[in-house]
Parts: C-alpha cells; sequence; structure tokens
C-alpha cells in the first residue's frame, strides 16, 4: 500500500516484524558485551529520527544503563546538507563513561563522526555506535559502527522514526520511495 507524503510516494520497504526482530538480534550482542560491566554506559539518543529505536532498544536490555539525548541536524528534504548542525546538545556529563551513541541511520557517516569527536571532547572514555540501519554501500568513514541492526541499500526511507521533512516517524513499518 503506497502513501503520500507531501510531494513524494512511499512504498512499504520493510515490515515492523523484521525491524523488531533485527532489534532483538541486537539486543542480543549489546547485553552479551555488557552483561559483567561493573560501570553503568551511557546510551545517548539522537533525536529526534532515533527515538522510537531508542525506545525498543531499551526494553531488550538486561543491565542497568543510563539514557541521554542529543539532537542534530544534517538533513533537508531527501539529501544531506553535509554540514551537522547541533540542536540541542547532550543532556548531562558523561565525563569518564563508556557512551553508546544510538543513531536511526547511518549513510555518509558525516554525523555520527562529528558525534563521536565531540562525545570523546566531553569527556567520554570510549564511544560505540549503535545504529538500527547502515547504508554500507555509501558509508566511507574510518569510524567502525560497533552495533547494526539491518544494512540497506543506498535508497531514501521513512518511518519507524524517519522522515521526510518532519512527516512519516510515526509509521510502525519502513516505507521507501516509489
Amino acid at each position: 500500500m503506497a502513501l503520500q507524503l507531501h510531494d513524494k510516494k512511499f512504498v512499504p520497504f520493510i515490515p515492523y516484524a523484521d525491524v523488531s526482530a533485527a532489534i532483538d538480534g541486537l539486543a542480543v550482542k549489546i547485553n552479551r558485551d555488557f552483561k559483567d560491566s561493573e560501570d553503568i554506559p551511557v546510551f545517548v539518543c539522537v533525536l529526534t529520527g532515533a527515538i522510537m529505536f531508542c525506545g525498543e532498544l531499551m526494553k531488550r536490555l538486561d543491565f542497568n544503563a543510563e539514557f541521554k539525548s542529543i539532537k542534530l541536524s544534517s538533513y533537508e528534504g531527501t539529501s544531506s546538507t553535509g554540514n551537522v548542525r547541533e540542536v540541542m546538545g547532550i543532556s548531562g556529563d558523561i565525563t569518564g563513561r563508556r557512551v553508546v551513541i544510538v543513531e536511526d541511520i547511518v549513510d555518509t557517516g558525516t554525523t555520527i563522526v562529528e558525534l563521536k569527536k565531540k562525545l570523546l571532547s566531553l569527556g567520554a572514555a570510549q564511544v560505540k555506535i549503535c545504529t538500527m540501519l547502515l547504508k554500507k554501500d555509501v558509508y566511507k568513514q574510518n569510524v567502525p559502527i560497533d552495533y547494526v541492526a539491518l544494512e540497506i541499500p543506498n535508497r531514501f526511507i521513512v518511518g519507524f522514526g524517519l522522515d521526510y521533512d518532519e512527516l512519516g516517524r510515526n509509521l510502525k513499518d519502513i516505507y521507501v520511495i516509489e
């Protein structure tokens, strides 16, 4: 079933059941990596797109963790501007802490590289990257992505937190431009 958002038509791409199963698998890996931690890691949700993913991931973690947020922007319409703008700073101190960035999607990697640098400059002891979606074909950065739920082709998508000019975030399934 196609849907119209602004001037674009979108068609189903990844059903919620597949997204949910991928998050289940990702949580198993994260739980394994943090199960014997003596410290409490900080998960930083990159607003607004990652909020649904972060919420689903939080419910699956079986260790103590703190959750903070930051808001960045680099998109206009369907393409990245190449410039990362901080809209809202991180909500709390991360000095000496292990941090996991929780992102909705990583494509070129510009945002994730800048954010990792920023968190390290704020005193994070370690920064890992967790993303719901990775566009592996266009990611050419030297920064490793530690946790990936799903790899997708380089197509513009909406749903499950991702938007097209602020519409489509609330969709349970993920859609792609027709």
